[in-house]
């Protein structure tokens, strides 16, 4: 009966995750079309454009579509080049779009660490609070399974022990919202080798290791049994 409830709270998370209401969604293409100067430069990675009107007066920290700035609309089309002009120019690194989603957030969900890496590089803290769940991009990394991300955060001082509104941490998510498979468990063995903490409930007072145990994932039980 307590596998079955766990697993029922699972799927129903899960769920609500892949709503669209929840979801981190790229720009629409009804948004797309709407863009216009600095904005739609900064989709097409038109970087002689992007020059150009910054070079005009172009407000680089500008709102469009989805409160998205242009560095959010250069992170969602993957312009690196782009994405280092607006820097340059001043644009803000830490600013978040109407669903409270940073570059950097938006690069690990979109499993894209070179140009995560380079937003860090650039002055995006790592560690921000992103997403209507008040997660960060580990967290999300994590739920997807994306382990060069998951690597790369760790290594650039990402918090480990984030608990967002669903009082999940990414070793959780890991857990709850993986399939696992090989790259859950890679994602797991990053977060328990960096430090993260194992024990941390949910808020009925479920670990990780509880978790894993009533999904029948034997490899992470294994891992989760292991001495720090």
């Amino acid at each position: 009966m307590i596998a079955m409830k766990n697993i029922l709270l699972r799927v129903g998370l899960a769920l609500c995750l892949a709503t669209p209401l929840f979801a981190q969604t790229p720009p629409s293409q009804s948004q797309i079309a709407s863009y216009e100067g600095l904005l739609r430069a900064t989709h097409e990675g038109d970087v002689d454009e992007v020059d150009h009107l910054i070079g005009q007066g172009a407000d680089v920290d500008g709102r469009g579509p989805g409160g998205r700035a242009p560095i959010h609309v250069a992170a969602f089309a993957s312009h690196d080049e782009v994405l280092r002009i607006l820097a340059n120019a001043g644009a803000d690194m830490n600013a978040l779009d109407a669903s409270a989603y940073d570059v950097v957030t938006i690069a690990a969900v979109a499993d894209d660490p070179e140009l995560m890496s380079l937003a860090i590089s650039l002055g995006n803290d790592p560690g921000l609070t992103t997403s209507p769940y008040d997660g960060t991009a580990l967290i999300a990394a994590a739920h997807l399974g994306h382990v060069e991300v998951v690597n790369r955060l760790i290594e650039a001082g990402a918090p480990l022990d984030h608990v967002n509104n669903l009082h999940w941490t990414a070793v959780m998510e890991a857990v709850v919202l993986g399939d696992g498979g090989e790259n859950h468990q890679a994602v797991l063995d990053a977060l328990l080798t960096a430090g993260a903490n194992r024990s941390l409930a949910d808020r009925y007072g479920r670990t990780p290791l509880d978790h894993a145990i009533a999904l029948g994932y034997s490899e992470m039980v294994e891992r989760l049994n292991q001495q720090q």
